[in-house]
């Protein structure tokens, strides 16, 4: 489930088809493996969805306008970047926004129905997973290393934990996804704080925070964990004046990035961690730390993986293809 355009799920798909899986509606010789790649973004402006209830049975439909689905059929979901619900015939936008709402609400029930495997997970657990607050509670209880953290909208904690950190204090958002600042998109990255930050503390009142003490790296960790494996990338940003404090920046032509072999302790530690969020996928920052200690720093319930494959040369397309065909990663 993905919008149309996904290069991770091209990806996937390359590697499923590879697998002897086939793309219904494709023209796609007939393999042992149906696939389908649906959009929920198509619902309800191009495709229909019914859930009927009679006699004591069920039906689960869905008609892309091409195909027509037994949903009760389907063994396995990925959610990778799906559009949510579309109604664009609707003008009105109150009225849209209503149409979708009630569109999602559909969905949800539906596809909580259905007894197939979910990666990452279903759309409720997904986003629960997601939250900072929630995933960073599981990953002390589970034994990682991590940073003195403060989440917070009172100005006072502020000074209070950049004096704790020794005047090495980051701050980030509690949510990382871009907006926009004057209709342009936006995005705020990891940001160190110092001495002037803290005479205009007053306005974070308005929007809470993550307050953590600087953590000083020798490179940094994206782990994807699929199912029991797990593919680490290394990324060494120290060359970077850009993307020294936060990746994200992507300064390709002085970032470098490869494969990491992570202590065995640790990689059981992401797989039971991802398990105990209640998703089958995610993606998890850590730093190594010159000493070589690895410090946990938040969980991406659906996080991106395509630079991991790409550039830390790592078989991720391959692993979510194993999983999703028969549980099996090779």
């Amino acid at each position: 489930m993905s919008e149309r355009g996904d290069g991770a799920a091209e990806r996937v798909l390359a590697a499923l088809r590879r697998r002897g899986a086939h793309l219904v509606g494709s023209g796609d010789a007939a393999g042992r493996w149906p696939v389908l790649w649906w959009d929920n973004g198509d619902f309800p402006g191009h495709s229909r969805i019914t859930a009927a209830f009679a006699g004591g049975e069920r039906r689960l439909l869905l008609d892309t306008g091409t195909e027509l689905v037994d949903l009760s059929r389907v063994t396995a979901v990925w959610r990778s970047r799906p559009s949510g619900p579309r109604a664009n015939a609707v003008a009105d936008a109150t009225q849209r926004a209503h149409a979708e709402l009630q569109a999602e609400v559909l969905l949800d029930g539906v596809w909580s129905l259905l007894d197939a495997r979910w990666l990452p997970g279903r759309r409720a657990d997904e986003l629960r997973a997601h939250n900072k607050v929630f995933h960073l509670a599981r990953a002390i209880e589970l034994g990682f290393t991590v940073p003195d953290t403060t989440y917070t909208n009172d100005p006072e904690r502020l000074a209070t934990a950049f004096d704790a950190a020794g005047g090495r204090l980051v701050a980030k958002q509690i949510a990382a996804e871009r907006f926009e600042v004057d209709g342009a998109p936006h995005r705020a990255y990891t940001t160190v704080i110092n001495r002037r930050h803290l005479t205009s503390r007053h306005r974070l009142r308005h929007e809470p925070v993550i307050l953590q003490p600087y953590v000083d790296k020798a490179v940094e960790l994206r782990v994807i964990v699929v199912g029991e494996r797990v593919l680490a990338a290394e990324i060494d940003a120290s060359d970077s004046p850009s993307a020294h404090e936060d990746w994200r920046h992507y300064d390709n032509d002085r970032v470098r990035y490869g494969p990491h072999r992570l202590p065995a302790e640790v990689a059981r530690r992401c797989t039971r961690l991802v398990a105990a969020v209640g998703l089958t996928y995610a993606a998890l920052d850590l730093i190594v730390t010159p000493g070589g200690e690895y410090v946990f720093l938040e969980l991406n319930s659906n996080g991106a993986w395509g630079f991991v494959e790409l550039w830390a040369g790592l078989p991720v397309s391959d692993a979510i293809a194993a999983w999703l065909m028969d549980g099996e990663e090779r």
